[in-house]
């Protein structure tokens, strides 16, 4: 897939095609749909497809001072993008000048001369440009063909729509499965290995301390997870992760640290993919550390059960995660 820069035209053999624009934050069911539709109709007509996306999120850019819970960082939504098979992608910057853009311009500039966009396919709500005034009738007289599809709904959960904002709530709430039925595989996070304070170590729990993006706020507590290098298939360690501000501790600080199952690793340094299957139990204090050891081994038991029984969902995505592809 060629990822497009701010200064740079998509190259020849890929202009005049179909291009899916949107946020696409999590790369969800109904953005999968929405992909979907570009590479049928790319087929169709015997086009190159891929995607125009936003970063920084616009709701990072008019509320910077709010922490954003981002479903997918930058680096992770690409490549569930290119996992979907688009050819080309780009990131459009969010910015100041693009916030007061005339939606022509935008058109012009984005997707008419930079891509050379012959066909758009965006979601039903989907407006763009200064005051968001722009919108598919705008696309339509610029000479640019669109196809806009319907909100996308769960057929077996009472026709609710896939939305990134529900996702948000549900993992808020600690409901991974429903999550994951969402977003067509396991939601996770990236990010590096940092020393922490060493006291997991001291307690026969060396966990490795994971550096995430602020706002990234599931329920506190104890999880199932997967764990792998990013970019490496194998190997993939079995783990007990934990988001929450250790209150037998009193630090209050937020942390998110992994303990990997039956493995001695230095990890420092290393990038971590880290694939939540299940919330084992909520955070809480506990009297005395040795309540805290008994109940941290009861917590690996869990986890160690849990995974041994994980099933690959049938979603692309589901399939491509269990197989370290993304």
């Amino acid at each position: 897939m060629i990822e497009i820069s701010a200064q740079r035209n998509l190259p020849d053999h890929l202009r005049g095609g179909v291009v899916a624009i949107g946020n696409f934050d999590g790369v969800h069911r109904g953005h999968q749909a929405l992909l979907a539709a570009a590479q049928a109709i790319a087929a169709r007509e015997g086009r190159p497809w891929g995607v125009i996306t936003f970063e920084p999120h616009p709701r990072s850019f008019f509320r910077p001072e709010q922490p954003f819970f981002r479903l997918t960082p930058p680096d992770l939504k690409l490549r569930l993008i290119k996992a979907l098979g688009a050819g080309f992608v780009s990131v459009v910057t969010f910015d100041a000048a693009l916030a007061a853009l005339p939606p022509e311009e935008f058109v012009r500039r984005e997707l008419i001369e930079k891509l050379g966009a012959a066909h758009v396919v965006a979601g039903f709500d989907f407006h763009f440009g200064a005051g968001r005034k722009g919108h598919a009738d705008t696309l339509r007289q610029m000479g640019v063909v669109v196809t806009t599809l319907e909100e996308v709904t769960d057929e077996g959960a009472g026709q609710l729509p896939f939305s990134s904002s529900s996702i948000r709530n549900t993992l808020r709430q600690g409901h991974l499965k429903h999550a994951a039925h969402e977003l067509g595989y396991d939601w996770m996070i990236e990010g590096t290995v940092v020393p922490g304070d060493q006291r997991g170590r001291t307690i026969g729990f060396p966990t490795a301390n994971i550096v995430v993006e602020a706002g990234v706020e599931p329920a506190r507590g104890i999880y199932a997870t997967f764990v792998r290098e990013a970019g490496k298939a194998e190997p993939k360690w079995m783990g007990a992760g934990y988001f929450g501000d250790r209150p037998t501790f009193n630090t209050n600080r937020t942390f998110f640290e992994v303990y990997l199952l039956d493995q001695s690793l230095d990890l420092y340094g290393r990038v971590l993919l880290v694939q939540f299957v299940a919330l084992i139990r909520p955070d809480h204090g506990f009297t005395s550390v040795e309540a805290l050891i008994a109940q941290m081994k009861l917590d690996c038991d869990s986890a160690r059960r849990i995974l041994s029984a994980h099933e690959t969902a049938k979603f692309p995505l589901a399939k491509m995660q269990a197989a370290g592809e993304i």
